[in-house]
């Protein structure tokens, strides 16, 4: 795998940091979430490593299960097709996929994010690793693979809530996948974006307007961002979706379910029964005209 350079700045104190709304560009915001995401995988990993599990495909907090919902295809129809994960983080999903015979590609930005992909190989041995796992580190808007490389994509929370061009992220996937092929992607639910992120009744009023896209950014005290987050309101969602050559064919909205009592910044059962918290978009790549 290639590995390309890391940004030479120093990184900024997390505790440090201001919150604000502001413009923030393509490349600052690839900078921030590579800096971020290598900061704080450890952490990521610590805190939700037994809900991903090592090998599970996981849509969202709200814990829908890939072996149970088969919104990539039915049971079998992984076999040997060429698979991308875009924002892999450690790579559970692809190493689900793998293992249903599935010839996993997992990308992501953050090179200490893969390096838990690596850690989650080595301590499956030898038996445990199946087919394995191909890591690439890269950034989602200049994917580096051939045009119709892949039969399908997917995307748990990966890479579109951070940048700055989702639409553009979109184009790629479409160029990388053959006609016919599968995009499915899951994102924080754009209802969310008018609430306060608190797990308790606080975050159930209004706090912000639904259609200010002015991002969420974390900033140094140098005004560097350290970490962004870009709203995007479903109809936007589905304009880039359409525009990028694909055809929505379902729009999945995962109730909260009675199990799930974990609790973690702004998820929790109260608001997860109130409030749709994820939206998974199912997508089929068009023919190109």
């Amino acid at each position: 795998m290639q590995q390309p350079d890391h940004p030479s700045a120093p990184e900024a104190d997390p505790d440090e940091a201001e919150a604000v709304r502001r413009t923030v560009g393509a490349a600052e915001s690839s900078r921030a979430s590579r800096g971020w995401w290598d900061r704080n995988a450890d952490d990521y990993q610590s805190e939700h490593g037994a809900f991903l599990g090592d090998d599970r495909f996981v849509w969202g907090p709200e814990g829908l299960d890939e072996a149970d919902a088969r919104l990539l295809g039915p049971a079998g129809s992984l076999r040997g097709a060429r698979v991308l994960e875009i924002g892999a983080g450690a790579a559970q999903c692809s190493r689900w996929l793998a293992a249903q015979g599935a010839r996993a590609v997992a990308l992501d930005l953050s090179h200490r994010q893969l390096q838990h992909a690596l850690r989650l190989a080595d301590a499956a041995g030898p038996a445990g690793q199946g087919p394995g796992v191909a890591l690439v580190e890269a950034d989602a808007g200049a994917l580096p693979f051939a045009d119709a490389s892949f039969d399908l994509a997917c995307s748990a929370y990966g890479a579109l809530p951070f940048v700055a061009d989702p639409a553009g992220v979109l184009r790629e996937v479409r160029r990388v996948l053959r006609p016919g092929g599968r995009w499915v992607f899951s994102v924080t639910h754009p209802v969310r974006w008018a609430f306060p992120d608190e797990p308790g009744p606080e975050g159930l009023s209004v706090s912000g307007s639904y259609f200010d896209r002015t991002p969420y950014v974390e900033q140094d005290e140098e005004g560097r961002a350290v970490y962004v987050e870009h709203h995007r309101t479903l109809g936007d969602r589905v304009r880039d979706v359409v525009t990028a050559g694909f055809r929505l064919v379902d729009l999945v909205e995962p109730e909260w379910p009675a199990w799930n009592t974990q609790e973690w910044g702004g998820w929790s059962p109260l608001r997860g029964n109130l409030l749709p918290g994820t939206a998974v978009f199912v997508c089929i790549a068009e023919p190109a005209a």
